[in-house]
């Protein structure tokens, strides 16, 4: 990146002294993703041009849907209801919380789930929290709704990467615009029941190959949970990038010790040391065709985006009434 725009920020810092906020909103968003369900609690603080997003409450619930839907086309009985409990409950805190505003969204398994509108309503009725499934579209633009390009080189080609359970989102930024997007049915959960085909690979690779720029340095931005925890791997500060070659090692130490390993030495979750794996082929696979050096990790997902969305409509409001 040229020197100005070194660090990657997605949100405007104030100054550390005098400074008063003039407004104050809380937001609940909840993404519900093939591997994990969860609920962000977050204060969106603005004073003059400066706007900063905290996240107050993370919640998340290890309901991997994509293991019954992927298999099966449907999702079971038993994740059914815990998957309407933890509604429940998340509606609970979230009236505790008082937003202003809330939004749930669920992504590739309830949309493939032949039973995901069924179950949606169940939810709904149960819990009062209307829920919507997104195609693959809709959540990148949603991720990207906090402005990512507003933060990029215009001398630089971005690839942005998010990598789920069930889907790939890939989008191309260069010269602060969107260029393309696509969506590929390669997701961690997937390789794990090792339901990705070959053919879908190459369509992917076929993909990233096409589009990547001429002429033009492309960087990467990578985002989901697991890419938040290789970066937190790479031992990198909040703002660096991380190399290709970095990602390298930290996929051959992963690749070096068994689940059970990488779970009692490496300290990784249960339902993170499994499918950290073939989200890191991801990563690497497309950096690879795409010629790619660098990663940035802003490390911020589908609920942050949401929050993002919901505090923009509310500022077109407010304009509105002036």
């Amino acid at each position: 990146m040229a020197k100005k725009n070194k660090k990657f920020r997605v949100i405007r810092r104030p100054p550390e002294v005098d400074w008063i906020p003039e407004s104050q909103q809380r937001y609940a968003a909840i993404d519900i993703g093939s591997n994990g369900v969860r609920l962000l609690l977050s204060k969106v603080i603005t004073s003059g041009e400066f706007t900063v997003y905290t996240k107050e409450s993370l919640v998340r619930m290890p309901i991997r849907l994509g293991a019954d839907v992927f298999a099966r086309r449907s999702i079971s009985e038993n994740l059914e209801e815990k998957l309407v409990f933890t509604m429940m409950g998340f509606a609970n805190l979230i009236k505790a919380y008082g937003p202003r505003a809330v939004r749930a969204c669920a992504t590739s398994a309830m949309r493939e789930a032949e039973n995901g509108a069924a179950i949606t309503e169940r939810i709904q009725q149960e819990s009062g929290l209307e829920l919507e499934i997104i195609d693959g579209g809709a959540e990148a633009e949603i991720i990207l709704a906090s402005h990512v390009a507003e933060s990029l080189n215009p001398e630089h080609a971005y690839l942005y990467i998010d990598v789920g359970g069930g889907s790939t989102e890939l989008t191309l930024f260069a010269k602060q615009e969107r260029l393309a997007s696509r969506s590929f049915a390669i997701g961690t959960v997937r390789m794990l029941n090792k339901q990705v085909t070959k053919s879908a690979w190459l369509e992917m690779k076929a993909w990233v190959k096409e589009h990547s720029p001429v002429g033009m340095p492309l960087r990467a931005i990578g985002s989901g949970g697991n890419m938040n925890k290789l970066f937190r791997m790479s031992g990198n500060m909040p703002d660096q990038a991380v190399k290709y070659k970095s990602l390298v090692a930290i996929d051959d130490l992963l690749n070096s010790y068994n689940i059970e390993e990488r779970i009692r030495i490496l300290h990784l979750r249960p339902d993170r040391a499994d499918v950290i794996l073939p989200a890191s082929k991801i990563f690497r696979s497309i950096m690879k065709w795409g010629q790619i050096k660098l990663i940035y990790v802003p490390q911020f997902g589908l609920a942050d985006g949401l929050v993002h969305v919901m505090h923009h409509d509310f500022i077109g409001e407010q304009k509105l009434k002036k």
